[in-house]
């Protein structure tokens, strides 16, 4: 609007004239102007000067907008956008619908508390034919740390959905749905990331989860796997890299470095572009007295006797630091305090932080009620694992 032509903006002929007499020809040259330095170029008095800039400035200024109307629009975005519903109540209720489209959603929190159980229950709903309520649609699941279980997810989907797991063949075709790439460091990932951008609208993919981020930034190897195939009485789940990817040709050749930040950007474009939930885990860090940080399982891999467990407690944070929690735009803190697990809405533009506690069962991650607790002050980004620690010991 800044160029726009003040020949065309209804001005009386004669000021109209007269600003292009003095070669004054768009709303910005004019506007860049103080009304003195306007009315010395113009050679006209001071009323005629104000009159015109008013005049200029109110056609060219966006108009003001209520806090209703924003609202009102957002909403009508976010509907417009679309959600995968979670089947959790309280958790879609607090989020307007479920895991958004189009953002990032991090799941961040200790190891064993529930995030892959949580992506796994996700990737299913995903894969649920519409008129179940799910996206009927294809899942790409990068599996950084081989913890993908189709045998947990036959057991999750069966326990869910027994009247379509009890169908011929309808499970095996869900299953089928959902594909996994296991990339053994952070340049292989880069690499799949290029590739999956363009694969998004062939396959009719509906949620791409990346489970978890951190042990591809941190180096943790894993294996390759080509195809996975389980069995149960009644559904086969087929894992398959469907990419055309030949991974292991990756190092052969030169190493790519990238930063986080150019992954960020990449998978915020994705998200944009396909108008798909992308869910990111992220884990947890340490943060000793002296200031040093290490990764919660980095303790855990080490032949270490930890003589009080709780100093962990109070000193976790999130993985990856500042720069990625600004990226995501849902943050969802799973952990567990005395024993009992609690799944938080820790970062939300549309919710307050919000706790609620939560049980795994054999259907998956089960909340105990719907009655999100309000948080506040440290507590929203504190986490916790007491009671925790010693199970996974």
């Amino acid at each position: 609007m800044a160029n726009k032509l003040i020949s065309e903006m209804g001005l009386p002929t004669s000021i109209t004239n007269i600003f292009a007499a003095r070669n004054v020809t768009t709303a910005k040259e004019a506007l860049s102007l103080t009304e003195f330095e306007l009315m010395e170029l113009l050679d006209v008095g001071m009323a005629r000067v104000t009159s015109a800039v008013a005049h200029i400035s109110e056609i060219v200024s966006p108009p003001a907008q209520t806090a209703l109307s924003l609202m009102e629009q957002r909403i009508q975005n976010e509907y417009m956008a679309g959600h995968l519903p979670t089947r959790l109540k309280g958790l879609d209720e607090a989020l307007g619908g479920g895991i958004p489209f189009g953002v990032l959603t991090e799941l961040v929190g200790p190891p064993g508390i529930g995030k892959t159980q949580f992506c796994l229950k996700l990737s299913l709903l995903a894969s649920l034919p519409a008129c179940y309520g799910g996206l009927d649609g294809h899942v790409i699941y990068i599996d950084a740390e081989s913890k993908f279980s189709s045998r947990r997810m036959i057991e999750i989907g069966s326990m869910s959905f027994p009247e379509i797991f009890h169908m011929e063949g309808m499970a095996k075709e869900m299953a089928g749905r959902i594909l996994v790439l296991r990339p053994t460091s952070l340049s292989e990932f880069t690499e799949s990331l290029q590739q999956i951008k363009i694969s998004l609208l062939q396959h009719h993919v509906k949620l791409l989860v990346i489970d978890s981020m951190a042990a591809l930034v941190t180096g943790f190897s894993v294996t390759i796997v080509a195809c996975c195939v389980s069995t149960s009485l009644t559904a086969h789940i087929v894992v398959s890299i469907f990419l055309g990817i030949n991974l292991v040709e990756y190092d052969q050749g030169p190493t790519r470095q990238h930063s986080l930040g150019w992954h960020i950007s990449f998978m915020k474009s994705i998200a944009e572009f396909s108008r798909i939930p992308i869910v990111v885990t992220n884990q947890v860090r340490s943060q000793s007295h002296d200031k040093t940080s290490q990764y919660f399982f980095e303790v855990q891999s080490r032949d270490e006797t930890v003589d009080d467990p709780t100093r962990f407690d109070s000193h976790l944070v999130a993985a990856l630091g500042i720069h990625w929690a600004h990226a995501v735009t849902i943050r969802l803190v799973l952990e567990a305090k005395a024993g009992q697990r609690f799944l938080n809405v820790a970062k939300s533009p549309i919710s307050p932080p919000l706790a609620f506690p939560f049980d795994i069962t054999s259907s998956g991650i089960s909340l105990l009620n719907d009655e999100g607790k309000e948080m506040k002050g440290p507590q929203i980004n504190t986490i916790h694992c007491q009671g925790l620690f010693s199970e996974l010991l």
